[in-house]
């Protein structure tokens, strides 16, 4: 071939019982395809400086997305590592509760308001029944049976040991899956109009949450150590409340409201009283702990305290000081924390996110914007992400492309666009 040229081939699959799938014009597949893309990408109601970076962002969403029944893949890869020749290698073919209400707002925000839906439809079709089965994670047509085994034959990427299949952290309990449900059932509310959420779904959540959020978990981070009282896992069961409650008193949903607000204000006051350090001027990650975490700066984003508040502040700046590494986040010091692994990791692309929306939030714009620049050099030329990043060895590592960080992304470039209005 010489430059200019193109030579087309195709690819078909079919069931080996059946007869072979119709063969397709490769030119004419090619010239659909893009069509496609273009007017989908049209559809982005985006209209910032980052429009591009957007965009790639939301087709990598819409490329994980698995058509039938609208779940959304965390990654389309296992066992990437998050550190070369290391332990933390992970399953990621799977949806994660945890990215329901971060898709919401993107997908609604950017105007594809048929995805959110479909996206919104999944979740309470993979949460429906007791509350007290439901899981962190599921299979993309909903399955609960994800059991996590290794294979010993495979060297792993990088001789990164082990490979594995299935994700033991989908028998976890963490709690701030049932803040996460109940954000986006009234973040769908208020903005689709195509059907009603599963209202007694809500209310029978928060009916166990009122009797579990009191019990130790394994955390947004999902330990393999002991479980503990993380300050995050709190948080986010008060949110829980709070959604509820905020879609009773907007939408006029029936549920007993003052024992929810009471309850709502219990949890407020057990973290405010047992998360944060006052010596340090800062919340921690679990309590009675010094350690820092990064998922600390999503106190204001949920409004359990704004921006504005001296204690959020506080844990900006202790954040700043402590996690930062080559100008990005960690997550938390792997060397120091109990979770079950041995250390080292890259930082955490969608924490140093968080952190642009931290500064965006409490007015440093400027701030903002050139973290959230230095962390758009970090895609590659098709502009893609991972999960982690390795400042040191300048390198992509962990499962790509992830989906958690390209919400992060364009979650973000939203957030600068607001506050700059």
């Amino acid at each position: 071939m010489k430059a200019g040229e193109s030579v087309s081939f195709v690819l078909g699959y079919g069931a080996s019982h059946l007869p072979p799938p119709d063969a397709i014009d490769p030119e004419k597949a090619y010239l659909k395809t893009v069509e496609f893309w273009r007017e989908w990408t049209s559809r982005c109601k985006y209209r910032g400086p980052y429009a591009e970076a957007v965009k790639r962002s939301l087709i990598t969403l819409k490329g994980l997305t698995y058509l039938p029944t609208g779940g959304i893949a965390a990654a389309p890869t296992t066992s990437l590592p998050e550190k070369i020749g290391g332990q933390r290698n992970w399953d990621y073919r799977y949806c994660w509760l945890r990215d329901a209400t971060l898709t919401l707002h993107v997908l609604m925000d950017a105007g594809y308001e048929e995805e959110a839906a479909s996206w919104r439809d999944w979740l309470v079709r993979a949460v429906a029944g007791s509350p007290d089965q439901v899981q962190i994670l599921y299979g993309l047509a909903g399955e609960r049976h994800v059991k996590e085994w290794e294979i010993p034959w495979l060297p792993g990427y990088g001789g990164s040991k082990p490979v594995r299949i299935g994700n033991a952290a989908s028998e976890q309990l963490q709690l701030d899956i049932y803040g996460e449900i109940a954000g986006v059932l009234h973040h769908a509310r208020k903005g689709l109009t195509d059907g009603e959420p599963d209202v007694a779904l809500g209310e029978a959540m928060l009916e166990h949450l009122e009797k579990i959020w009191k019990e130790p978990d394994e955390g947004i981070w999902e330990v393999r150590g002991p479980r503990r009282h993380f300050t995050h896992s709190k948080v986010m069961a008060w949110f829980a409340f709070d959604s509820r409650i905020k879609s009773s008193e907007q939408f006029g949903l029936k549920g007993p409201l003052d024992r929810w607000r009471r309850v709502r204000q219990e949890i407020h006051d057990d973290v405010c009283r047992n998360g944060f350090n006052a010596e340090m001027g800062s919340f921690v990650q679990s309590y009675g702990s010094t350690a820092l975490d990064a998922s600390l700066l999503v106190i204001p984003r949920v409004n359990f305290l704004p921006a504005s508040d001296a204690r959020v502040q506080g844990t900006i700046r202790a954040i700043e000081r402590n996690l930062v590494r080559g100008g990005f986040l960690e997550r938390y010091h792997t060397h120091e924390a109990q979770d079950g692994l041995p250390p080292g990791e890259g930082v955490f692309l969608p924490c140093s996110f968080w952190l642009a929306d931290a500064y965006a939030d409490s007015g440093r714009l400027d701030d903002a914007r050139k973290l959230f620049e230095r962390l758009l050099q970090l895609q590659n030329d098709l502009g893609l992400l991972s999960e982690e990043y390795d400042p040191d060895a300048k390198r992509f590592v962990g499962n790509f492309p992830q989906a958690f960080s390209h919400l992060a992304l364009v979650n973000t470039a939203f957030t600068l666009s607001r506050a700059e209005r």
